[in-house]
């Protein structure tokens, strides 16, 4: 059931968005990796592969029209973007997940110094899952094209949480993504 249940949510972003179903993907491809470079048992790994897979479900409720539109976003579009996190986290929250996947939704955004949204929790009050999928959510979107900007391209990415790693990212997380890139085998993510 829980499986079924993924696979409607998903699919449903994939309608709605190709573009962010894409990257939903691959933050889960990512954030999966990273758990386990960072140790974490199979069981957190699944874990944080479903979280990267619904991170971004509250994106359903942003017209279309804001998440395809090519060029830079107004103020008010993009705080209508930011309102993602509470409205993945109100639809999730009404389903039994063996993991904590409303609350790394609701926080995916924040960041450790407070300056994220949208509550701007800091710290400890930052779950280790929305820690793992806040490094893997950067890094994605920074690495891969989106309508609204073009990508910046993987070295700008690691430039990026490497220069704010213990201020906005987990320094474990940070650590463990660094890794996950440079190994060998970092073709289990794939940048657009």
């Amino acid at each position: 059931m829980l499986n079924d249940t993924l696979t409607v949510l998903t699919a449903t972003m994939a309608a709605k968005d190709p573009y962010t179903a894409n990257h939903q993907r691959r933050v889960a491809q990512l954030a999966g990796s990273m758990a386990q470079e960072m140790g974490a048992d199979p069981d957190f790994v699944e874990g944080m592969h479903v979280m990267g897979l619904l991170h971004d479900l509250g994106k359903i409720a942003i017209p279309s029209a804001i998440l395809s539109k090519p060029g830079t976003l107004s103020r008010q579009e993009f705080d209508l973007i930011k309102m993602h996190p509470q409205v993945g986290h109100d639809v999730l929250v009404q389903i039994k997940f063996p993991w904590p996947v409303a609350l790394a939704v609701l926080q995916h955004h924040e960041r450790l110094d407070g300056s994220g949204y949208p509550h701007g929790f800091s710290g400890n009050e930052i779950i280790p899952e929305a820690r793992i999928l806040a490094v893997a959510d950067v890094v994605e979107a920074m690495a891969s094209h989106r309508p609204y900007h073009p990508a910046r391209g993987l070295d700008e990415a690691i430039e990026e949480i490497s220069e704010h790693q213990g201020v906005l990212y987990d320094p474990d997380v940070v650590s463990a993504c660094l890794n996950v890139l440079d190994s060998p085998t970092s073709g289990r993510f794939e940048s657009e």
